[in-house]
C-alpha cells in the first residue's frame, strides 16, 4: 500500500512559555498543504526500511517510520514489513515532513493489518514520537496549543487559494530557532484574527515568533517573504521554525524563485 504524507504550514505561531519538561507551549493554526512524500509499506519475510529522494541524515533505525512500527509492534502482533520512504518534502524546513511520515505510518499499519485503532488512539501513539505528529492523523486545519498536540476546531477555509512554498536549501535546527526566542503572551488573539479578520489584515496581525531572529540572521529567508508580498500575496510567512517560507494568493501567481530554491505550488 502506498500513501502520500503531506506537509503543513503554520498560520501564526506564538511561543507562549517554556515548560518544565523542556518543551514550549505554543499556539498556532496548522494547515495541511499538498507538498508530499511517498510511503509504501508491504508485508515481508524480514523487516527493512529503505529510502530514496532527499538524503535523510542519521541512523535509519531511528527514523520516525521505524519507531512508529516498533511502537505498534510492542502492543500488537505485527508481522515483518518492508517500508520504503521516498523523501520529497525538505528536511528541517518547518513543514513537519518527518512528523507526517510518522503519522502516516501509524495510519497505514492500522489499515493494512486491521488493528481497529481510532484517530484518538493513533494520536496518542504519535504524540510519543513528536509534538507535530498527532496533527497528521486527522490532517485537517486545527488551532493548536500545548506543545503542539492539543487541538481545537477552527472556522477557517482557504480552499481555492493559491500557495507557493519555497525552501532556500538552508537547514535551521529547532535548537537554533528556539535560541532566538523570548516566550511571551501575545497581544492579539491569533485564532480570532484567522476566523474573523479579512485576509488583507493578516499581514499586520499574524506573527511567527521565530521570524524575529531568523529573518535577521538569514537574509535569503527574509528576501523570500518580501518577494511574495511584492508578487501580490495577501499573506506570507516563515512556517514553523523555518526556513521554508510561503505566500498565499487570491490568483495563480507568476513567480520565479531562481536557482538554489526548492519550491512547490498548488491550490489549498
Amino acid at each position: 500500500m502506498i500513501v502520500f504524507p503531506n506537509a503543513k504550514i503554520n498560520l501564526g505561531l506564538n511561543i507562549i512559555e517554556k515548560r518544565s519538561d523542556g518543551f514550549h507551549n505554543i499556539e498556532s493554526c496548522f494547515y495541511p498543504v499538498g507538498w508530499a512524500d511517498a510511503l509504501e509499506i508491504i508485508p515481508a519475510e524480514a523487516f527493512s526500511f529503505t529510502s530514496s529522494g532527499i538524503d535523510i541524515p542519521g541512523d535509519p533505525a531511528s527514523n520516525l517510520c521505524v519507531r512508529a512500527y516498533e511502537l505498534l509492534k510492542a502492543d500488537f502482533d505485527l508481522p515483518p514489513v518492508k517500508i520504503h520512504l521516498h523523501k520529497v518534502v525538505p528536511i528541517g524546513a518547518g513543514m513537519g515532513g518527518g512528523s507526517s511520515d510518522c503519522a502516516f505510518t501509524f495510519k497505514l499499519l492500522n489499515e493494512l493489518f486491521e488493528l481497529g485503532l481510532t484517530s484518538v488512539q493513533m494520536q496518542e501513539y504519535a504524540a510519543k514520537l513528536g509534538s507535530d505528529c498527532p496533527f497528521f492523523i486527522d490532517n485537517k486545519p486545527v488551532w493548536v496549543t500545548g506543545r503542539g498536540e492539543v487541538f481545537e476546531a477552527i472556522n477557517l477555509d482557504l480552499s481555492g487559494k493559491y500557495i507557493v512554498l519555497a525552501y532556500p536549501n538552508l537547514h535551521v535546527s529547532t535548537g537554533e530557532a528556539y535560541a532566538g526566542i523570548t516566550p511571551q503572551i501575545p497581544q492579539l488573539n491569533a485564532k480570532q484574527v484567522l476566523e474573523n479578520e479579512p485576509y488583507d489584515l493578516w499581514k499586520d496581525k499574524l506573527k511567527n515568533d521565530f521570524e524575529d531572529s531568523i529573518l535577521v540572521k538569514y537574509k535569503q529567508v527574509a528576501d523570500l517573504k518580501e518577494y511574495f508580498y511584492l508578487k501580490g500575496a495577501f499573506y506570507a510567512s516563515m512556517t514553523g521554525s523555518g526556513s521554508a517560507v510561503f505566500g498565499i494568493f487570491e490568483e495563480d501567481p507568476n513567480v520565479y524563485l531562481g536557482e538554489g530554491i526548492t519550491s512547490w505550488q498548488g491550490v489549498l
